[in-house]
C-alpha cells in the first residue's frame, strides 16, 4: 500500500510539473504576433484616422501613420481590418484582431472588455447639422424630437443617451461615422452625434460643405487610445513605444500633419 502511495505522489507531481510547464510556455500575444510577422488592427474608414487617399487605395491617416511606426519598432507588419464597430470587442476577444487602433475612446464600460494604452489624443463627440438648420437647431432641446444618428456602440450613442432632450428624440444607428455623416447629408437626419475630430477635418468642406458643427453644444471631453486584449503583454510593450515616439517627435510630427497638435499635446499632458 506504502509503494502505491508513493507511485500515485510521484505521478501527481510529475502531472503538475507538467501542467506548469506548459502554462509557462503559452505563447503571449506578443510571441503569436513576433511568429506571424503582423499586428492585425481592427478600423473603420473616416477621415482623419484612417482613410484613403483620394483617389487611390492608400490608406492614410493619423491612426494609420502612428500604427505604421509602432510595428516598425515592433519589428511586424501592419495588416488594418475594416471592422463592425459594435462587434470589435467580440472579435478582439475572438482573437480575430489584435488591436481596436480607430479613435477609440477611453470609457469605463469598455475598461471591462479591453486594457487600454496610454491616451494619445484628447476628443469630444459633437452635434453636427445642415448649415440650413442653424436657427432651429441651437441646443439639445431643440432636437429633442429631431431625428438623429450616431454610429452604433459608440461614444456619441453614450452621448445621446446621457443627455435628458438627446434620448427623446427620434434616434436610428448608422453602422459607422461616415454613414452617419452621409446619411445627414442626403437629408435623412437632422443631426448627428460624432468624433469631434472627423467633423471638424469634414464639415463645411467638398460634399460636406453644407454641414456645420454646433459649437455652442460642448458635450463631454474624451480622449482617444490602443484597445489590446485584457491582460495582453502588448499593452505596456506599446505603451513603451509610445513614450519613444513622444520622445524623439515622431508622434507630434504626426499630429501636425493631421492638424492634431493641440488635442495631441492635451493628451500627453494628462497622462
Amino acid at each position: 500500500m506504502k509503494i502505491f502511495k508513493r507511485i500515485l505522489c510521484l505521478a501527481l507531481v510529475a502531472m503538475c510539473c507538467l501542467s506548469l510547464f506548459a502554462c509557462g510556455n503559452a505563447d503571449s500575444d506578443w510571441n503569436t504576433i513576433k511568429k506571424s510577422g503582423k499586428l492585425v488592427i481592427g478600423i473603420t474608414i473616416y477621415e482623419p484616422m484612417n482613410y484613403y487617399e483620394e483617389g487611390t487605395t492608400n490608406l492614410i491617416g493619423f491612426d494609420t501613420e502612428f500604427a505604421q511606426a509602432v510595428c516598425k519598432k515592433l519589428g511586424v507588419e501592419p495588416e488594418f481590418q475594416t471592422i463592425d464597430w459594435k462587434q470589435k470587442e467580440a472579435m478582439l476577444k475572438a482573437g480575430n484582431i489584435d488591436a481596436i487602433w480607430n479613435g477609440l475612446t477611453v470609457t469605463e464600460d469598455r475598461k471591462e472588455n479591453m486594457d487600454f494604452t496610454k491616451s494619445y489624443l484628447k476628443n469630444r463627440q459633437c452635434i453636427v447639422i445642415n448649415k440650413a438648420n442653424a436657427d432651429k437647431y441651437t441646443d439639445t432641446a431643440s432636437l429633442a424630437a429631431a431625428n438623429i444618428s450616431a454610429e452604433a456602440e459608440s461614444a456619441g450613442e453614450s452621448a445621446i443617451l446621457a443627455d435628458a432632450n438627446l434620448k427623446t428624440a427620434n434616434y436610428t444607428a448608422s453602422t459607422n461615422q461616415q454613414n452617419a455623416l452621409l446619411g445627414l447629408n442626403a437629408g435623412n437626419f437632422d443631426a448627428i452625434i460624432i468624433d469631434h475630430s472627423m467633423a471638424s477635418s469634414s464639415c463645411g468642406k467638398g460634399d460636406y460643405a453644407d454641414l456645420m458643427i454646433l459649437e455652442s453644444i460642448q458635450l463631454e471631453d474624451e480622449y482617444y487610445a490602443i484597445g489590446f486584449r485584457v491582460g495582453s503583454d502588448m499593452t505596456e510593450k506599446v505603451n513603451a513605444i509610445i513614450d519613444e515616439l513622444v520622445e524623439d517627435g515622431t508622434l507630434a510630427a504626426i499630429a501636425a500633419k493631421y492638424g492634431k497638435t493641440e488635442v495631441y499635446e492635451a493628451a500627453i499632458a494628462a497622462n
